[in-house]
């Protein structure tokens, strides 16, 4: 029978910046009914734990004492009654579903629902598995699941450079659509094209619209796909195309979202962590990032690999730095 351990996990006690990180013993109790343990290999960081750490994420952590972390990839050690789909030593995944105040992955082992757990793609390792749920699944639920991406339609990825936005131009190209990558200055152009974007929009220099619709021949892209929110959103509906799609899945500018009068279009707020409580969604996802990786038309692009739970403020300074391309991933063990 399996019994409480002690385990080292990332907690912060009051609100700021990566300095209020701390590596800490906590009790970790054995699994009960419909939870699944795991021993945690590798983590990857999402903009959204910066937000929660600093206070400013659209729900706020209880201090002090919270946990933090949405994704990891590791290995089953033991189940609770009932569960029956892993079994210690099947590779899993977190499935980013839940309250990271709570179940947060920053640690070397963690305690997860069943629900929240998935499979880790056949054959692929720790970093990698770390580094592809959150944002293929992000990707794949706002583009093809809610904007109806079709071969051939134009999409304008913002943020293109972070995770989400590398696994969107990805996602777009294995469509068949062409994706118009965003991103501030001229640093990251080269690498965004190699990446497969059609073209690659400067915003601290181009004017957004004039750019789509020069690029789409006058018409303007069929769906728009947006991290940042603010009045910028308006933008990115003044270059859609009449009846276009825009998806809203991140509020980076905390500004009010302002909406364009280039109507028709349909707008979309997207939250990934509702589709992936659906035990369907996640089957379709799963099966849509395994063979994407085993066929090599999704792979993602990992900026930098940290290692040991001690290095994590220095991977969120990174983070906040926007200097990284695609994601980070702190590597244990």
């Amino acid at each position: 029978m399996t019994t409480s351990s002690s385990t080292k996990a990332v907690l912060f006690h009051e609100l700021g910046g990566p300095d209020v990180l701390r590596v800490e013993e906590v009790t970790l109790p054995a699994p009960g009914p419909g939870e699944v343990l795991f021993r945690v290999e590798a983590i990857g960081l999402n903009r959204a734990e910066a937000l929660f750490r600093a206070g400013t994420y659209y729900y706020r952590p209880t201090l002090p004492g919270s946990r933090l972390g949405y994704e990891a990839a590791g290995v089953v050690e033991a189940v609770g009654d009932g569960v029956t789909a892993y079994r210690p030593g099947d590779p899993v995944m977190a499935a980013a579903n839940f309250d990271f105040g709570v179940h947060g992955v920053y640690g070397e082992r963690v305690l997860l629902p069943e629900a929240s757990v998935v499979p880790r793609p056949a054959g692929v390792d720790a970093v990698t598995s770390a580094a592809v749920w959150l944002t293929y699944s992000t990707a794949y639920g706002a583009l093809v699941e809610t904007a109806g991406l079709a071969p051939g339609d134009h999409v304008v990825i913002t943020g293109a450079s972070s995770g989400v936005g590398t696994a969107a131009i990805q996602t777009a190209l294995r469509l068949g659509a062409i994706p118009i990558a965003t991103t501030r200055g001229e640093a990251k152009r080269q690498q965004l094209l190699e990446l497969g974007a059609a073209h690659v929009v400067t915003t601290d220099s181009e004017d957004v619209v004039k750019e789509v619709r020069r690029f789409t021949g006058g018409k303007g892209a069929e769906v728009a796909f947006d991290g940042i929110g603010g009045p910028g959103f308006a933008t990115l509906g003044d270059a859609l195309a009449p009846g276009g799609t825009a998806v809203l899945y991140g509020t980076l500018d905390r500004r009010p979202i302002e909406l364009s009068l280039n109507w028709p279009q349909t707008v979309h707020t997207y939250a990934n962590g509702v589709l992936t409580g659906s035990e369907d969604f996640r089957r379709r996802v799963s099966a849509f990032i395994g063979s994407g990786l085993a066929g090599g038309t999704l792979a993602p692009v990992i900026g930098e690999t940290f290692h040991g739970l001690e290095s994590m403020p220095d991977a969120h300074r990174l983070m906040e730095s926007n200097t990284h391309m695609g994601k980070i991933v702190v590597r244990l063990g």
